[in-house]
């Protein structure tokens, strides 16, 4: 059985990746395959890695407060390509008002700013296991 495959990206102007950076360190030590885009990623840009890498998950990092717009645009170009499957999870500055939005839209769990990364580890894996049970 392949190894589980995340993508961790920080759409739009948000120059600040520590957090990611740290997500994709924790998740890499947990035994997860871990592709990190960068900084400045464009929604279409992250629907592409996605498809390319072939990843279960994909995981955005924001502080810009953009994430609903940006999240949005995403959704849509996953659709377009295809692989509206692809389990999402959402981090960093989100304010509580925005989670049924973000969750409305698609998005498997939402991670504040302080989140446990043993927390982050087990969303993934049950963002997977649903995955491969079809939900």
């Amino acid at each position: 059985m392949r190894k589980t495959r995340i993508l961790i990206a920080k759409l739009g102007l948000d120059g600040h990746d520590l957090g990611a950076k740290w997500v994709a360190r924790g998740l890499r030590d947990a035994g997860l395959e871990v592709i990190y885009t960068g900084r400045h990623q464009t929604p279409e840009q992250i629907a592409s890695a996605s498809l390319q890498e072939d990843v279960d998950v994909i995981g955005l990092s924001f502080l810009s407060g953009a994430h609903l717009g940006l999240t949005q645009s995403l959704m849509a170009r996953l659709e377009e390509l295809g692989i509206s499957d692809k389990k999402i999870i959402v981090g960093g500055v989100i304010p509580k008002e925005d989670y049924e939005r973000l969750k409305g839209m698609g998005v498997q769990d939402i991670f504040p700013v302080g989140s446990r990364m043993e927390q982050i580890i087990e969303a993934v894996s049950r963002a997977v296991d649903a995955g491969r049970d079809g939900a």
